[in-house]
């Protein structure tokens, strides 16, 4: 059944409800008003962000971005090659490290964004990514990907960002077998997400560990469409997960044996 509002952010009896936000927000390049709009309208717990600025006076801009958006910057910018983590004051930080992955002479390097927190009674791992446009370099960081997620020995854990690969591609089949693709899972709002102004291609995801609930992910299209338009050349995807409280019954220990299997 379709689902028509998100859940709002709550500390629930043995588990939190949180709202997650991937973003490409292309260096803040374009309208930053707008884009401050469209993330405060919504109202996320954590913001994966890819292509934040990454050159000259790099964390003042990310400093704006969290201060226009009431959230304040977790990790990542420049020292994670672009990806770049923010949260509400809902989490509580237990540690950050910023991931340079490994670099193909010729191409843009690449890095990942990572944390561990805690939000009311769960304890979950956050993984920003923005991946190769070369098809080999990226199945390859997929892999790098879901290594440093297990590293992290956590729970329960949330992937997103700009994968460069549709659906079908083996990179986004590859992380989808080890990890629920929360769109598919739960769909609600808009599914394409690239060019901003008629996108025809989903190229960014929120994927979830086994163990947290899906209770909606895709493109916020209650946002004013003039502002998803203006803020990026990427349209954000939003996801309303139930994250179980650590220790809980319903405790995950990582990647889903039903939707995928063990690391390749």
């Amino acid at each position: 059944m379709a689902i028509t509002t998100l859940p709002e952010s709550r500390t629930e009896s043995g588990s939190a409800v949180i709202r997650v936000l991937s973003y490409n927000i292309r260096s803040m390049r374009d309208d930053r008003a707008a884009l401050a709009r469209v993330i405060r309208a919504c109202a996320p717990d954590l913001v994966l962000v890819q292509e934040a600025p990454r050159f000259f006076r790099w964390r003042k801009a990310a400093a704006w971005l969290a201060s226009h958006t009431d959230l304040v910057v977790l990790s990542g910018g420049a020292t994670a090659a672009g990806p770049l983590l923010l949260c509400s004051l809902r989490a509580t930080v237990e540690r950050t490290q910023d991931v340079l992955l490994p670099r193909t002479p010729g191409l843009h390097r690449r890095g990942l964004a990572t944390a561990v927190v805690r939000i009311g009674g769960a304890r979950l791992g956050v993984l920003s990514c923005h991946l190769s446009l070369q098809p080999d370099e990226r199945e390859t960081q997929a892999g790098l990907l879901l290594d440093r997620l297990d590293a992290l020995d956590v729970p329960h854990a949330i992937v997103a960002g700009d994968l460069n690969d549709r659906p079908g591609g083996r990179t986004f089949r590859r992380l989808a077998g080890a990890l629920q693709d929360c769109w598919a899972v739960k769909p609600w709002g808009g599914e394409h997400t690239f060019p901003a102004g008629r996108p025809q291609q989903r190229i960014d995801a929120v994927f979830a560990t086994a163990g947290v609930e899906v209770l909606g992910c895709g493109v916020p299209l209650t946002v004013p469409s003039a502002d998803l338009f203006a803020a990026s050349d990427h349209l954000p995807v939003l996801a309303a997960l139930r994250v179980p409280a650590s220790g809980s019954p319903q405790d995950g220990t990582g990647r889903s044996a039903e939707n995928g299997s063990s690391p390749a």
